[in-house]
């Protein structure tokens, strides 16, 4: 199973649907609070290449993007695919 990784922000409508199809999905995924902690915002901002906005997800330490990529994955089966369904 891939390891997942998303960061997050209470009450962000975003990440509520990128953690809603991934729950959808059958995934397990690890989320981090951002807004209470100013380490994490830190580290994601440094591994999403400057991003600062939420969600960021993050498949076997791929960089996926927000909540509209993960849709976009989702679309075209590539999320099936990285999540191993298709294995």
């Amino acid at each position: 199973m891939a390891e997942i990784e998303i960061y997050t922000t209470p009450f962000c409508g975003f990440c509520y649907r990128a953690k809603k199809l991934l729950a959808d999905k059958g995934a397990v995924f690890t989320e981090y609070d951002v807004m209470m902690s100013a380490a994490k915002r830190k580290e994601m901002r440094e591994r999403a290449g400057g991003d600062n906005k939420v969600p960021q997800i993050f498949i076997d330490d791929r960089h996926i993007g927000g909540s509209d990529k993960l849709d976009a994955l989702a679309g075209s089966g590539e999320l099936d695919r990285l999540l191993g369904a298709g294995a």
